[in-house]
C-alpha cells in the first residue's frame, strides 16, 4: 500500500513506495491557516462561507484513493468529509499568485488554499496518479500546533523503539499499533 507523508512546516509532500522507499517528494500549497483540526461540518459548506481561520489543513491519517471532484478532474481524496484532497495546484485568482508560491524556495508563502494540499501537475501526473492508481493508501498529514503523540496516539514511538533497540520500556504502558500494522502490509 503507497503511502503520502504531508510535511505542513516544511510545506513538503513525500510519496512512498509501499516497501517504505521514497518514490519522490515536492513541495505544496496547504490550508491558509496554521492548525491540526478541521472546523466540524466544513466539508458541507459552501467555500464562500469558510472563513480565513477556518482554512486548516487537518492532521492526522487517512486512507485515500483516486476519484475525480465535482468538476470531473482527477484528485486524491485525502478526507472526504472534510472536503480535503492532494491535487494539482489550481489557478485560483491572480492576487493569490498559487504558481509563484508553490515555485518560491520557502514554505512561509505556501498557505493559501481552504484546506486542499496542492502540487505540481507534473508531480500528481507522475509520481501521486502512478502510485495510487488500483490501489487505496495511506496520507500522513504530520501535526504543526499539537504533539505528534496525539494526532496519533493509537502508535507510541517510544514503545517502538524499545521493542527495536531490545531494551525495556519503562515509561509508557503499551497501546494498538496502527502505524506498524500499516507498515506490515
Amino acid at each position: 500500500m503507497p503511502f503520502v507523508l504531508v510535511d505542513k512546516t516544511t510545506a513538503r509532500v513525500y510519496v512512498f513506495h509501499a516497501d517504505g522507499r521514497l518514490r519522490a517528494a515536492a513541495p505544496a500549497l496547504l490550508g491558509m491557516a496554521v492548525g491540526d483540526d478541521a472546523v466540524p461540518g466544513i466539508g458541507q459548506r459552501k467555500l464562500s462561507s469558510i472563513s480565513p481561520h477556518e482554512r486548516t489543513t487537518p492532521a492526522g491519517r487517512f486512507v485515500a484513493s483516486l476519484d475525480r471532484n465535482l468538476r470531473g478532474s482527477e484528485i486524491l481524496w485525502v478526507d472526504y468529509e472534510g472536503a480535503v484532497s492532494l491535487h494539482p495546484v489550481v489557478a485560483g485568482t491572480p492576487q493569490e499568485q498559487r504558481a509563484q508560491r508553490l515555485s518560491s524556495p520557502t514554505p512561509q508563502d505556501n498557505r493559501i488554499s481552504y484546506g486542499c494540499i496542492n502540487v505540481p501537475l507534473a508531480f500528481f501526473t507522475n509520481v501521486v496518479k502512478p502510485a495510487f492508481t488500483g490501489t487505496s493508501g495511506v496520507v500522513y498529514v504530520l501535526p504543526e500546533t499539537r504533539p505528534a503523540s496525539q494526532v496519533f496516539a493509537s502508535y507510541d514511538v517510544d514503545e517502538r523503539a524499545a521493542a527495536i533497540s531490545g531494551q525495556p520500556d519503562t515509561t509508557v504502558q503499551a497501546t494498538s499499533g496502527t502505524l506498524a500494522s500499516d507498515a506490515a502490509r
